[in-house]
């Protein structure tokens, strides 16, 4: 039987939530940006590696993204692109939350990259994020001293929802202690702009090829969650930003189950060939 072992303690609350002893607990709201470029050997994306000490995915890497501030959903923010009605309607959200999700998604990719997806207007980007007053707002706005809204009026600054693509949805398990209800987005990374190492919950950031991350998934070299595995696989066959931009989707929520068979609770992933690190299946 394909799926992810759960022994022990997780196997145990695991039993527990399909008992109904132990309620879930609630997914909060996120947002993941998937950031691209075209490199020398073909389509590269950007990726982190979370800190041993993170409470959540510990070691793994994964795309710059984390969960909605309540702030997020302010009318003040200024907007250029698809409405948030519309974003809603691709992903199964009311106006409210889909407003919430894209700022979340903009604002978190300049928190943990230093790409801002934001410009003077609905026809340009901003070109050069490392100055240390770049580095000053970063900041305020990861304490939450500073709320998105404020920092893009202060820098006369439009979001920019069109030079993001909607992906995919992924449900954090209902076993799990934390849960995430996550929108999956695309975006290229804009020219002049650049990443950069901006420390926090990471301690190791990399441009790779999304086949060459896999691979060194299955060969145990990086630990992959099973929707950052998933959309690396997908992005895998497409050979530029692009195509990869150009793509429709339909986006359908995707939540892993806990199932037990013959006494063995395993975690079963929606087709995928998911494998725990180190290869076992």
């Amino acid at each position: 039987m394909n799926g992810i072992p759960l022994p022990g303690a997780i196997g145990e609350h695991a039993r527990d939530i399909l008992a109904g002893r132990v309620s879930p607990v609630a997914a909060r709201d996120a947002a993941t940006v998937v950031i691209l470029r075209d490199g020398p050997p073909g389509l590269e994306v950007y990726m982190i590696r979370r800190k041993a000490s993170m409470a959540f995915a510990a070691g793994a890497y994964v795309f710059p993204g984390g969960a909605v501030d309540p702030r997020d959903a302010d009318h003040a923010v200024a907007w250029a692109g698809p409405p948030a009605a519309e974003w809603g309607a691709t992903f199964g959200a009311d106006e409210s939350t889909a407003r919430a999700l894209v700022c979340a998604a903009v604002r978190e990719t300049f928190e943990e990259s230093g790409v801002l997806l934001a410009g003077p207007d609905a026809g340009s980007v901003v070109a050069d994020t490392t100055g240390p007053g770049w580095e000053d707002d970063r900041l305020a706005l990861i304490a939450k001293s500073l709320s998105f809204a404020e920092f893009l009026n202060r820098r006369g600054l439009v979001l920019r929802a069109d030079l993001l693509r909607p992906w995919a949805h992924w449900i954090t398990p209902e076993i799990e202690s934390r849960r995430f209800d996550t929108r999956f987005f695309l975006a290229a990374l804009p020219p002049g702009q650049r990443t950069r190492d901006v420390g926090g919950e990471a301690d190791e950031v990399a441009w790779v090829r999304p086949a060459e991350a896999v691979e060194r998934a299955h060969e145990g070299e990086i630990f992959l969650m099973p929707p950052t595995f998933h959309t690396l696989g997908e992005l895998a066959e497409y050979g530029s930003v692009a195509e990869a931009l150009a793509t429709g989707r339909t986006i359908e929520a995707i939540m892993p189950a806990a199932v037990e068979v013959d006494g063995e609770l395993r975690l079963l992933v929606p087709d995928m060939d998911y494998r725990m690190p180190g290869g076992r299946p």
